[in-house]
């Protein structure tokens, strides 16, 4: 298949690259001609801003692809500047379990883009939870003639992980830094970064539309990452009020429901079979 991606050049959309490329797909990046990337002549290249209207239109109006990945929309206005143009029998949008109430077995059927009020927004008019909101409701109310796929992943963790929301606990607890975590026993979901993009280039070809989740089986508390840390290093987290916030403060406990994937035939990984490994990479970093 003849294939895009928009934010194929770093984390999780490297690994999809990879994976798309793996299955043997023609593969287009479109990038704003600022990263560069390490696929050499395995992919064509493109160059527009994905925000920009014009921009958009000049480079796309005459071209077709049988699937576009659009890992970049966090609001209304990113999905209505690239399905206002774009030409393509599926369209594939990175979005968010942010987009629930979280709790335990959330599943996907717990947020309904059509029952929810479309605002078109840019992505500084509301916090990151309610932009992804709003992005699927322009996707399921404007665009609903689209074959489309929203994915949503809860937090994304790797060792390319550019956030570095794990990494944070790992270095407080190593440098003695005082830090504030205000969930410290909510048990959470997570995804790692290569496992995040093998999803996605999963589903190009899967008989599948509407929202899905993604994640990794099990979850974990701060507690247990801490705990761990210090087992395996001797430092003790030091805990305080006046402490620097913790990336993942103010997350509800929750795991997330994938057997709609699973469906189709997509088996995700224990969590705790390699984040350990992971934090282990973030020790011996420090």
């Amino acid at each position: 298949m003849n294939i895009l991606v928009m934010g194929g050049t770093r984390y999780f959309g490297i690994h999809l690259v990879k994976d798309l490329l793996a299955q043997g797909h023609n593969v287009t990046i479109a990038t704003r001609g600022i990263t560069k990337d390490s696929f050499g002549d395995k992919v064509l290249r493109i160059i527009f801003d994905r925000t920009d209207f014009d921009s958009v239109k000049n480079v796309l109006s005459e071209k077709f692809f049988d699937v576009v990945y659009d890992n970049l929309a966090y609001c209304s206005n990113d999905v209505k500047c690239i399905l206002d143009i774009i030409n393509c029998n599926k369209y594939i949008m990175m979005s968010s379990t942010s987009v629930y109430e979280k709790h335990w077995d959330t599943m996907e059927e717990e947020f309904h883009p059509l029952n929810k009020k479309l605002i078109w927004c840019t992505r500084m008019d509301f916090p990151y939870d309610e932009a992804k909101r709003q992005a699927e409701c322009a996707l399921w109310q404007d665009y609903n003639y689209i074959n489309a796929i929203a994915v949503r992943y809860p937090f994304v963790i790797g060792k390319d992980d550019y956030t570095k929301r794990l990494y944070f606990y790992v270095e407080h607890v190593i440098k003695e830094i005082p830090m504030y975590i205000d969930n410290i026993d909510c048990q959470m979901g997570f995804i790692r970064s290569d496992e995040a993009g093998t999803f996605m280039a999963f589903i190009a070809d899967k008989d599948y539309s509407g929202p899905i989740n993604g994640s990794s089986f099990g979850t974990i508390s701060i507690r247990e990452i801490l705990d761990y840390v210090t087992e395996k290093t001797g430092k003790e987290p030091v805990l305080s009020e006046d402490g620097e916030k913790a990336p993942y403060n103010c997350e509800p406990e929750y795991s997330i429901n994938t057997s709609k994937a699973g469906k189709l035939g997509f088996k995700f990984s224990n969590l705790k079979d390699w984040i350990y490994q992971l934090i282990d990479y973030y020790i011996e970093m420090l």
